[in-house]
């Protein structure tokens, strides 16, 4: 069974930087595709950054050159560095996980993932 553990959130001001892990265990991680989703108080699950098994990522717009997802494979775990925060930015972060070798989507659907974590807060001030 995949298990999925989130780090690092916390409470920071607007503009500054913040990194966010996920460590897997249970499967071959090198095989996954491994996503960053974020929920705030009274919305829906949003897509934030996948990087698939290859190592090819794709961003939500609103994060696009701001955020950088990162994956060791020889760690078992997915990063999410985060820059020039907003306060619109402020969420719970998940990350998700499925064995990605056979698809040829992106996956920035919640429905395509297996596996979840437990979610990391992010807050960001003004």
């Amino acid at each position: 069974q995949v298990q999925l553990v989130e780090s690092g959130g916390g409470l920071v001001q607007a503009g500054a930087s913040l990194r966010v892990s996920c460590a897997a265990s249970g499967g071959t991680f090198s095989n996954y595709d491994m996503a960053w989703f974020r929920q705030a108080p009274g919305k829906g699950r949003e897509f934030v950054a996948v990087i698939r098994w290859s190592g090819s990522t794709y961003y939500t717009d609103s994060v696009k050159g701001r955020f950088t997802i990162s994956r060791d494979n020889g760690k078992n775990t997915v990063y999410l560095q985060m820059s020039s925060l907003k306060p619109e930015d402020t969420a719970v972060y998940y990350c998700a996980g499925r064995a990605g070798t056979s698809y040829v989507t992106w996956g920035r659907s919640p429905t395509a993932y297996d596996h979840w974590g437990q979610g990391t807060q992010v807050t960001v001030s003004s």
